[in-house]
């Protein structure tokens, strides 16, 4: 079975022979400052995501690296086995390592004292923006309304917002080609001519 140790800066899982020939490596690798999370997993079998690649995937004995979509996991697990799984960052050479260790428990402990105490600091918060100076409104003294325009400036909402200020030219011009029309009042059928329509004829 493989033995896990921390040295220094990294976290070595040390493979046993049959381990090693399978995956065709000894030993595994990763800095401590990759690691996220790590945990002990009493079903073997949960820890066998993805494809598998390269490696030997025989029944009762996985060993070799899974293909992922986000990455790659080594795993060395037997069957019937606990299995430590240390959980990495995205830069680190996995996504995770899951072994068989002879004592999964213990194994948790060591790397779990070698990893980074808390939550890297949050960066400071950005300074607040300088305050926006304001015409005083009318009941401070001022002229601007309430909504803080001088006299003079229109509205920058509402169906106008976005066009020309009107003049009287343009509007002459835009009302020259206007039809206009008489507007006439219709009186009741059954009224006298001078009883316009809704109000009842007596």
């Amino acid at each position: 079975m493989a033995h896990v140790t921390v040295e220094g800066t990294e976290v070595v899982v040390r493979l046993g022979l049959r381990e090693g020939l399978a995956a065709r490596r000894r030993q595994v690798r990763v800095p401590v400052s990759a690691l996220r999370e790590v945990h002990v997993e009493r079903s073997w079998w949960r820890v066998l995501r993805g494809r598998a690649g390269h490696g030997t995937w025989s029944p009762g004995r996985c060993s070799g690296v899974r293909n992922r979509p986000d990455g790659e996991d080594f795993v060395a697990v037997r069957a019937e086995s606990t299995v430590l799984c240390l959980e990495l960052d995205a830069g680190a050479p996995y996504r995770r390592v899951a072994v068989s260790v002879p004592d999964p428990e213990r194994a948790e402990r060591a790397v779990r004292a070698a990893m980074p105490e808390g939550d890297p600091p949050e960066p400071p918060d950005p300074p607040p923006d300088p305050p926006q100076h304001r015409p005083p409104l009318q009941h401070e003294g001022g002229t601007a309304d309430d909504h803080g325009r001088p006299p003079g400036v229109g509205s920058r909402t509402g169906s106008g917002a976005g066009q020309p200020p009107l003049d009287d030219q343009r509007a002459l011009r835009a009302n020259a080609d206007r039809v206009r029309r008489e507007h006439v009042v219709r009186r009741r059928p059954d009224g006298p001519e001078d009883t316009p329509w809704g109000v009842s004829a007596k």
